[in-house]
């Protein structure tokens, strides 16, 4: 039998962390005199004595955990923290249903950045302060399970990843708990950074630090219904691009950069594969928005850069309405949106790396196809792709579509038109944000769509951000047996 005792402990320790966030809401209601203090602090005590007694129930069991319950831990976290988070938000003055609330906290923890928000400018600062605050703790730990739980569990090809996560662990710190701190660290700072560079282009401290906790970890959410275009600067949306492509890469290559190995992203293919795209992304956007748009070439840059790299990245910001662009525009950042960013980034999609073991397996096909007696070696860092990380990341594309076509025709059996069905799951999966299309698009959100429809999107972005086959594995009866 499954020994769910070590996985409750777990649970019960993330939602005692969890709890211990909402303090800050707490305080910034009550400092600005708005009653919603009180329902997090009621919130707070809820979800602290759920998780204690967890913890005290369970207690002596929260050893090392085997394969089967890291699954489940895995999975169980990103479905479980949404549903204590969701409470100050179902019970604010927002007035929102369940339903709308749990929603709009998965779509914080995995850093999808949907909203089923209107009237975020005149919102409570608690509650935008908290779904900041959701996004920042959903990327930093996304960040740690890449790098300490998804190559273990060898998700979708994560295995490529994890004899050189053994080895950079060794090579920088001596322990994985030490290099989960530094990767903290670092987050913490780089995340200062950017709240400081905001307040520099001329945002107020509290819409810098809520921007700066959203663009870092590649989230979305912002303070106003019009999201980056409320500021309308040159300075912060570039800012934004820059930190939003820093949260699209490895964190532990930043580590290695510290630690006195200067050239660690060059020589990773999987960094200058995805650096390579974002400028020949940004170059074509800029271009086509200069030559068939007639954008100034500065306003084409600025818009196009920035609006094509939150997409890519999974942020999810609009700096502008780009669905009145045209379909040139709606089809390139729908399909631009499923890319993502690198593996152990807060970036979210199918990621870098899976397309590039298909190309260059692809390649190898062909090769042998045309040289049959040749012998083709495909490579992905200098290291040969072993055949299980090859039949591991087919079966995820496979999969990872297969799920979209299907939960695409669940949402359009709910009344959705193609459109929003389509955009809506496949932003969800990719945890990027708005879709495109009036109801779901840059200028919209989901608030619109049916109660069934908000659970099913709920669904897609928890597979979505958890690469699939954590949450999947769980539905085949093998994995309960023995």
């Amino acid at each position: 039998m499954l020994d769910l005792r070590p996985v409750l402990y777990t649970l019960g320790m993330l939602v005692l962390m969890l709890s211990a966030g909402m303090l800050l809401p707490t305080i910034a209601d009550l400092m600005a005199g708005h009653e919603d203090w009180q329902t997090f602090l009621i919130a707070l005590f809820l979800s602290a004595l759920i998780g204690g007694m967890l913890m005290l129930s369970n207690q002596g069991t929260g050893g090392a955990l085997d394969l089967r319950q890291a699954f489940l831990v895995t999975t169980l976290a990103w479905a479980v923290l949404p549903a204590f988070a969701a409470l100050p938000i179902a019970f604010s003055e927002l007035d929102l249903s369940y339903a709308d609330a749990y929603f709009e906290a998965m779509s914080g923890i995995t850093t999808t950045g949907s909203t089923v928000i209107s009237g975020l400018d005149h919102a409570p600062p608690g509650i935008l302060l908290w779904r900041a605050l959701l996004q920042w703790f959903g990327g930093i730990g996304i960040v740690v399970m890449a790098v300490a739980v998804l190559p273990i569990l060898q998700v979708g090809g994560m295995q490529v990843f994890r004899t050189e996560s053994f080895e950079t662990v060794e090579k920088i710190l001596p322990r994985a708990g030490q290099i989960s701190s530094a990767i903290s660290g670092l987050y913490i700072a780089l995340t200062a950074l950017c709240t400081f560079l905001f307040m520099l282009a001329g945002m107020g401290s509290f819409d810098a630090l809520t921007h700066a906790m959203t663009t870092i970890s590649t989230g979305g959410f912002s303070t106003s219904d019009s999201s980056m275009g409320k500021f309308d600067s040159y300075a912060v949306d570039m800012i934004a691009t820059v930190f939003m492509i820093i949260g699209s890469l490895p964190f532990i290559l930043f580590l290695q950069i510290l630690r006195g190995r200067p050239m660690a992203f060059w020589r990773d293919e999987q960094v200058r594969g995805f650096l390579g795209l974002v400028a020949f992304l940004c170059a074509t956007v800029t271009i086509w928005l200069v030559v068939w748009k007639d954008f100034l070439l500065a306003d084409a840059f600025r818009y196009g850069s920035f609006n094509i790299v939150s997409v890519l990245t999974g942020t999810g910001f609009a700096s502008t309405d780009y669905g009145l662009w045209g379909g040139f525009s709606a089809m390139l950042f729908f399909l631009v949106m499923f890319i993502g960013g690198c593996a152990g980034s807060t970036s979210c999609g199918i990621k870098i790396f899976r397309f590039q073991v298909l190309f260059k397996s692809m390649k190898s096909w062909v090769d042998h196809i045309l040289q049959p007696n040749g012998v083709f070696v495909a490579r992905y860092n200098g290291r040969p792709i072993s055949p299980d990380v090859r039949s591991s990341v087919m079966a995820f594309l496979t999969l990872f579509f297969a799920l979209f076509v299907v939960m695409s025709l669940l949402v359009a059996a709910t009344g959705a038109d193609w459109t929003t069905a389509f955009s809506s799951v496949g932003t969800a999966m990719a945890n990027v944000g708005p879709g495109i299309g009036d109801v779901v698009g840059p200028a919209g959100n989901f608030a619109s769509l049916d109660t069934s429809a908000k659970w099913i999107l709920s669904f897609a972005m928890l597979v979505g951000r958890l690469e699939v086959f954590s949450v999947l594995v769980l539905f085949s009866p093998v994995f309960w047996r023995a």
